[in-house]
């Protein structure tokens, strides 16, 4: 994989390391088009069974390249197509994944930065961790699914507030509303909580895992009856898996399970 995208494995837990630390991580095309590309790949991967997405240096990823993008429009390209090009997909894929997502935000998590981040399953933050809505600043609405995350997290007024403000977000405060999962008191420990939380993830039900992120899905927005009818389904699925019937047997007979992912 190009070095501005860095996958690291472990057993079962994939690290996705955005590595542009001079620039803060901030997305150029290349590495949007890397992330894009992994996390299709990791979709149906069987043998990733969590993911953590992290950002090196000191910042978790500053959002969209000004730079780059400046050079665009000198050269009069104003359509912005990477939304639905690259942010899109990549925010869709993260929100979706069939299997658990952490996001290891230690330091700036701005713009399309902060999207992803919030798009995540968990976020494990430190002292350092500010997440800045940064669209406005400079002129335009949010993306890569921040008009969809952020009210679900914070509610409707404060994420008015946070878009049209567009101050940081300093990390106690995150964690207050609930925009951090977990609020650690040493940034260095930041990206090892958050793969020491995607081992034991990738221990444990996987098919489980996906199902209960797609009821939650329909939870949110649709009716008692979508809910209904999608935990009837999951269940179904679940219901045939090896990890359930395990699961069972172990527990009537009073032993650990041990999950495979299927």
């Amino acid at each position: 994989m190009t070095d501005v995208l860095l996958v690291d494995r472990t057993d079962a837990v994939v690290t996705l390391t955005l590595n542009r630390p001079e620039a803060m991580n901030s997305f150029t095309v290349e590495l949007k088009e890397a992330l894009r590309d992994t996390l299709a790949t990791l979709e149906t991967d069987r043998s990733c069974r969590a993911i953590v997405l992290a950002g090196s240096g000191n910042a978790f990823c500053g959002g969209q390249d000004l730079r780059e993008h400046a050079e665009l429009l000198d050269r009069g390209v104003t359509d912005l197509n990477t939304v639905q090009v690259h942010y899109n997909p990549i925010a869709q894929r993260l929100a979706s994944m069939p299997k658990p997502v952490i996001a290891a935000v230690r330091g700036m998590a701005a713009g399309a930065g902060a999207s992803l981040a919030l798009l995540a399953d968990f976020r494990i933050g430190g002292p350092a961790t500010k997440f800045l809505m940064a669209f406005a600043n400079v002129g335009l609405a949010g993306d890569s699914g921040i008009s969809w995350s952020l009210p679900r997290i914070v509610g409707h007024a404060r994420a008015v507030e946070l878009l049209l403000l567009a101050e940081p977000v300093r990390a106690e405060r995150a964690y207050e509303i609930g925009m951090l999962s977990r609020l650690l008191e040493d940034d260095e420990q930041v990206l090892p909580v958050a793969q020491e939380l995607a081992a034991r993830l990738a221990a444990g039900p996987t098919v489980a895992y996906g199902a209960i992120k797609r009821e939650l899905s329909i939870g949110d927005a649709g009716t008692l009856s979508d809910a209904l009818a999608a935990e009837a389904q999951a269940q179904s699925i679940c219901g045939a898996t090896a990890d359930h019937k395990n699961a069972v047997t172990a527990f009537v007979n009073k032993q650990k399970p041990v999950y495979q992912g299927r």
